[in-house]
């Protein structure tokens, strides 16, 4: 029978004394059957949660190995992301989360924002998500083809060239397709803007 393990973790403290049974001290690696872990930050907040069905912890790096996690990013109590991906690894005490494989990223809109990529780094310590690789933004308006993009906290997307956009239309088809240089879409606005380097050319596209 497998045993659910929650972990509760105060950065930078790792705090395991209420779960002693997880650790043992004469392995390198402990395999945890199913894991459901929630990180805070020093002042108590919620930051994010995981949860992964087969995942290991090395004592040694003090480093988590996930396979097929869910994250939820958090404001607050709220979710504001849910990211899934083939496997994952948490380290430089919680600070670091990296997902790797068919790594999607939700946002909670009705209108159903995803994010796709091969890769996923976020350093807690700052405000960025950095995304690498066959990257796919779409909803019911857009989809957007780069092979780079950082997610801010101001909710705006950063592709970076070349970007590939496609238009919908009223009946969820392809209306017209256009390459471009850096594009940003805004998820606050449903709004996408490109601007070339030269500053001289740039649109807005308002949905």
């Amino acid at each position: 029978m497998n045993k659910i393990y929650r972990l509760i973790i105060f950065l930078p403290l790792f705090m395991l004394g209420c779960a002693p049974n997880v650790i043992d001290e004469n392995k390198v690696k402990q395999k945890i059957d199913s894991l459901d872990m929630t990180i805070f930050s020093e002042s108590g907040d919620k930051i994010y949660s995981i949860t992964s069905p087969n995942s290991s912890y090395d004592n040694i790096e003090l480093k988590f190995e996930l396979k097929k996690p869910i994250i939820n990013i958090l404001n607050g109590e709220e979710t504001k992301y849910i990211i899934s991906s083939e496997e994952s690894s948490l380290s430089d005490n919680n600070k670091l989360l990296e997902l790797k494989g068919n790594v999607k990223l939700k946002t909670l809109k009705k209108d159903g924002d995803i994010l796709y990529a091969d890769n996923f780094i976020w350093n807690i310590e700052k405000t960025n998500y950095l995304l690498e690789g066959n990257i796919r933004f779409e909803n019911q308006n857009i989809i957007l083809n780069s092979g780079k993009a950082i997610l801010g906290s101001d909710n705006i997307i950063e592709f970076f060239n070349p970007v590939k956009y496609i238009i919908k239309d009223e009946n969820n088809e392809s209306k017209y397709e256009i390459n471009s240089e850096n594009a940003y879409y805004n998820l606050n606005t449903e709004s996408v803007s490109f601007k070339a380097k030269d500053k001289r050319v740039k649109s807005i596209i308002y949905f």
